[in-house]
C-alpha cells in the first residue's frame, strides 16, 4: 500500500474529532462522580445509590453498544454518531435537574443509550480513517480522549466549579461543548467508502465488501476472550472511577479539593496509557501488551491500597496503575477487536466486544462494588480489581497474535497489511 494512496489530511481530521468527540463521553460520563457527595447530601443518597447510578449507565451503554455496532455497519457512521452525540450531551445537562434517584437513574439509563451507540461506531469510524500501519495507535489517541476529558479533567472542573456553583449548573454547563463538536463532525466525518482518495481503484472495488451474520464474528477466538480481558480491565477502571471519591473523602479523609487532584491521576494516566499502550502492541504484539498491561494493573492497586493519606504518592501510582488499565481498554476494545473482525464487521465486533465489556465491568461491577463497600467497609473495594485484573492476566495467555507488523516479522515475509476489518 503506497502512502500516497491514502487521504491522511482527513485521517488526521478524523481521528482529533472523533478523540475530542470520545473525550467528551468521557466528560459527561464521569462528571456526575466527583459530584457525589455533593448530590448524596442533597439527594439523600447511599454508597450502594452511588453504584447503581454507575452501573445502569454501564448496563444500557453495554447493549447499545453491541446493537448499535451492527447497526452502524448497515446504515453508515454518520447516522449513528451525530444524533448520539448531540442526545448525550442534552442528557448530561438534564442530570442536573433530577430530583430523586429515580430520575437520576432514568436519565443515566437514557444517556448510555447514547453513549453506547456512539462508542462502537466511532472506533469503527476512526478503523475506517485509518493507515493499517498507524491503526492501533490511532485508536488510542482516539480513546485516549475519554481518559484525559472524562478521568482527569471531569474530577478537577467538577470540584473547582463547585466553589462558585452548584452540581446542577456544573451539569448544565459541561453540555454546551458535545453540542457545536456534532456540527463539526457533521462536515467533517465521511463513509468509509469515501475516506480513500479516487484515485486508488485498489479500494474503491472493495468499498462495500459483502457483510456476514453478526455470529460470525466469534468465529474468532480472539472476540470471546478480548469480551472477557475487557471485562477485567473495565472493572478496575469503572470501581475505581466509581468509588474512589468515597474511599479518598471518607476512609482516608482527604478535602475535596485533594481528591479531585488524586482522582485526576486515573485520567492523566490513562490518557497516555490510551495511545502508549496500544501503538508499543503495534510493535511487539497485541498479546504480550496485554498481558504485561494486566500485570501491571495488579502490582500498582496492590500498592496503592497500602497507602495512607499521602496525595503525592496516592496520585503517583494511580497514575501508573491507569495508564496500564485504561491502555488496556483501549488495546482490547480497539485493535484486538479490529482484527478480529470479518470484513465489513469492524463496528460490530468493536460493539460485541465493547458491550461485553460494558454490561459487566462497567455496569455489574459498580453496583457491586457499592454492596462491598456498605456491607464490608469501603476501605475493602480495591479488592475487587485486584482480583479483577489478576483473572485477566489469565486470560490474556489465550489470544491469538495479530499485530500486523509482529506477524510479518514471525512469518519473515512482506506481508501486505490488511485494511480494518479483515483478517491478517
Amino acid at each position: 500500500m503506497n502512502a500516497k494512496q491514502w487521504d491522511t489530511s482527513y485521517e488526521w481530521k478524523a481521528v482529533t474529532l472523533l478523540a475530542l468527540g470520545f473525550g467528551l463521553v468521557g466528560l459527561d460520563r464521569w462528571l456526575i462522580a466527583p459530584l457525589f457527595p455533593s448530590m448524596m447530601r442533597d439527594l439523600h443518597l447511599t454508597a450502594q445509590d452511588v453504584g447503581n447510578c454507575i452501573g445502569i449507565l454501564g448496563l444500557s451503554w453495554g447493549v447499545f453498544a453491541a446493537l448499535m455496532g451492527g447497526i452502524s455497519d448497515k446504515v453508515g457512521r454518520r447516522k449513528v454518531l451525530i444524533p448520539a452525540i448531540i442526545i448525550f450531551s442534552l442528557l448530561s445537562g438534564f442530570s442536573g435537574v433530577a430530583g430523586g434517584l429515580a430520575s437520576l437513574l432514568a436519565v443515566r439509563a437514557l444517556m448510555g443509550v447514547a453513549e453506547g451507540s456512539f462508542c462502537p461506531t466511532s472506533f469503527a469510524a476512526t478503523a475506517d480513517a485509518s493507515h493499517p500501519k498507524r491503526r492501533g495507535f490511532n485508536l488510542g489517541i482516539q480513546q485516549s480522549g475519554f481518559a484525559l476529558f472524562g478521568l482527569a479533567l471531569a474530577p478537577i472542573i467538577a470540584t473547582q466549579l463547585l466553589g462558585v456553583m452548584t452540581w446542577r449548573w456544573v451539569f448544565a454547563l459541561v453540555s454546551i461543548p458535545g453540542l457545536i463538536l456534532g456540527l463539526l463532525m457533521y462536515r467533517v466525518i465521511r463513509e468509509p467508502q469515501e475516506t480513500r482518495v479516487t484515485f486508488a481503484p485498489q479500494f474503491q472495488a472493495s468499498a462495500q465488501p459483502p457483510r456476514g451474520n453478526w455470529r460470525d464474528v466469534f468465529k474468532s477466538r480472539n472476540i470471546p476472550i478480548a469480551m472477557t480481558a475487557l471485562f477485567c480491565a473495565m472493572t478496575g477502571v469503572f470501581v475505581l472511577g466509581a468509588m474512589l471519591p468515597l474511599y479518598l473523602t471518607d476512609y482516608l479523609r482527604l478535602d475535596t479539593q485533594r481528591m479531585g487532584v488524586v482522582l485526576s491521576a486515573i485520567g492523566f494516566g490513562g490518557f497516555v496509557g490510551q495511545f502508549c499502550l496500544p501503538g508499543l502492541s503495534d510493535l511487539v504484539g497485541r498479546r504480550l501488551a496485554s498481558i504485561v498491561g494486566f500485570a501491571g494493573t495488579a502490582a500498582m492497586l496492590y500498592v496503592f491500597r497500602e497507602l495512607g493519606a499521602q496525595p503525592v504518592a496516592l496520585f503517583a501510582v494511580l497514575f501508573v496503575a491507569s495508564f496500564f488499565t485504561l491502555g488496556l481498554v483501549s488495546l482490547l476494545s480497539g485493535p484486538v477487536a479490529t482484527e478480529a473482525a470479518p470484513v465489513g464487521m469492524v463496528s460490530t465486533a468493536i460493539g460485541i466486544v465493547v458491550g461485553a465489556g460494558e454490561i459487566f465491568g462497567g455496569g455489574i461491577a459498580p453496583a457491586l462494588a457499592g454492596f462491598v463497600a456498605t456491607r464490608f467497609g469501603i476501605q475493602n473495594i480495591l479488592w475487587l480489581p485486584i482480583c479483577a485484573v489478576v483473572l485477566g492476566i489469565g486470560v490474556s495467555l489465550l489470544l491469538t497474535e495479530t499485530a500486523p507488523a509482529k506477524l510479518r516479522r514471525h512469518h519473515g515475509t512482506a506481508m501486505k497489511l490488511p485494511a480494518a476489518g479483515q483478517p491478517d
